[in-house]
């Protein structure tokens, strides 16, 4: 992925410890999952890439056309971008940015995700599964948020690991949670599921989208256990309805 440093490789550690005393021990993790693509108690993905009882890209669009800045200041979407453009927005149930898309493929070693892959691969996320181990990148749809700085500070925004994201790319959405912290300066980032879900290239090295991405980060929704993409679904679509107001 293009905007990762591993100089955070220590300050991802920490957080992951402490999401680990905070989620409970028992889970079901992957077992939550049916066939591929599919899970159970969820809702079905029509023709528009839509979940079928969630709200649809346009109207989750049309509910962040302004934006009331709550960041200080703005994020640059890469580590070489000339300037930092995206602000985080506030509602009163979520805070949302608009950005590109680099894909992270950190945490569990997999054909997908490795060093071979990855050149910059890190074998842990910052925020652990329910059984203390570095989330699937290449399994689970999840969000990268900037690690807290003067900037912007996730937490303060009722924002924390399994915290539920709506992605809107084109007239696709998808849902998951905060999986990951990255760089305190740059913005836009998500797993290699999340993107590959959305129809966007999941390649760590050369895929990812330059810009059009719309992530949606509801206030105060964090699920458990966090890997459980049908719950995120789930949510997910709750939360989206309520917020288009139907």
């Amino acid at each position: 992925m293009r905007t990762r440093m591993l100089a955070l490789t220590s300050a991802a550690c920490c957080a992951a410890l402490l999401g680990a005393a905070a989620l409970p021990a028992s889970a079901t993790g992957h077992g939550d999952s049916g066939g591929p693509g599919q899970e159970p108690g969820t809702a079905a993905v029509g023709a528009a890439g839509t979940d079928a009882t969630g709200a649809t890209a346009a109207e989750l669009l049309a509910e962040v056309r302004g934006c009331a800045r709550i960041s200080k200041g703005a994020y640059r979407t890469d580590s070489g971008s000339p300037k930092a453009t995206v602000p985080v927005c506030d509602t009163t149930d979520a805070v949302f940015w608009k950005a590109d898309m680099d894909i992270d493929c950190d945490g569990g070693r997999t054909r997908a995700c490795n060093r071979k892959t990855d050149p910059y691969f890190l074998p842990e996320t910052a925020f652990p599964s329910s059984r203390g181990e570095p989330l699937d990148s290449a399994v689970l749809p999840h969000v990268v948020v900037p690690g807290p700085g003067k900037v912007w500070d996730y937490r303060k925004s009722g924002l924390t690991g399994g915290s539920v994201v709506a992605v809107v790319y084109r007239d696709r959405v998808r849902y998951g949670v905060i999986g990951d912290t990255g760089p305190t300066g740059i913005i836009g980032e998500a797993s290699y599921a999340m993107a590959k879900a959305l129809g966007i290239d999941p390649d760590p090295s050369t895929g990812g989208a330059e810009s059009g991405v719309t992530y949606i980060a509801f206030k105060n929704s964090r699920i458990s256990p966090i890997e459980s993409h049908a719950r995120a679904r789930s949510r997910g679509a709750e939360l989206a309805r309520e917020f288009v107001g139907r």
